[in-house]
């Protein structure tokens, strides 16, 4: 895909997706604006751009549940590149008690993770939207997952240490909701709003849970980080311009 002269926005960048998003994308002749809050993190993954293709990558920290930090990084953004042709939203942030097993789960820190996943890629995408209405385009990506469509397969986790916490499900049930939501509110204004739900990703998990998610797939099984970022790539180019307000999902027929 030809993204030469395109100026693109993730959040959560130093994560397995924001990552190769930007490694897809400056692969492809985009210039990058990186944000996370891990600093650290964004300037080694930087330094691993330029090695991979001069370009202009722009690193921000900034906390993205907070209003103030959002506007900070939108008005930097465009501050420095004029135009922001796509944006990104691959932020993660969960609290010290994300994953906690159902019946033990605290009002407090339930409220605090939907709050800071919802909440935040809600005004995210205000903010990021007002400046695209303003220069008239742009390309705003959510990435929600297989687990906002489908009830997780619980006996894939049986014998192991992970979950799929309800939590998860319901953040990304209503990612994908959000993403409609918008798309048809900005109808008309040169706006496309699109949503990736992907699969599994290889992070490391045991070998049974492994065995029994390819099962129920059709070739391939836990996918790549990259396996999602082309499709995010093709999303924000020219190729896809009739594809708006909707939920691609990318999981190798683990929900069919």
């Amino acid at each position: 895909m030809n993204l030469i002269n395109n100026n693109i926005l993730i959040t959560g960048a130093a994560g397995r997706i924001g990552s190769a998003i930007a490694k897809e994308a400056i692969n492809n002749g985009a210039n990058l604006i990186l944000n996370d809050i891990n600093s650290e993190k964004l300037q080694l993954l930087k330094t691993e751009l330029l090695k991979i293709k001069k370009g202009k990558v722009l690193t921000i920290a900034a906390n993205i549940t907070n209003q103030e930090e959002i506007d900070f990084l939108i008005e930097q953004s465009f501050s420095k590149f004029k135009t922001i042709n796509s944006a990104i939203h691959c932020a993660y942030p969960t609290s010290k008690e994300w994953g906690t097993k159902f019946e033990d789960l605290k009002f407090e820190f339930l409220e605090k993770d939907l709050s800071m996943q919802l909440g935040s890629a809600i005004i995210f995408s205000q903010k990021i939207i007002k400046k695209f209405k303003s220069q008239k385009m742009g390309n705003l990506i959510h990435i929600s997952s297989i687990q906002g469509t489908n009830a997780p397969k619980f006996e894939h986790y049986e014998g192991t240490s992970m979950s799929s916490p309800i939590e998860y499900s319901a953040i990304k049930s209503g990612i994908i909701a959000i993403t409609k939501w918008l798309s048809k509110y900005y109808s008309n204004e040169g706006i496309r709003i699109n949503c990736v739900s992907p699969g599994g990703i290889l992070d490391n998990q045991p070998r049974i849970f492994l065995d029994r998610y390819k099962k129920s797939c059709n070739n391939i099984g836990m996918l790549s980080s990259i396996d999602v970022a082309k499709v995010v790539i093709f999303l924000i180019s020219k190729s896809s311009l009739g594809i708006s307000g909707q939920n691609i999902i990318v999981d190798d027929g683990w929900s069919l």
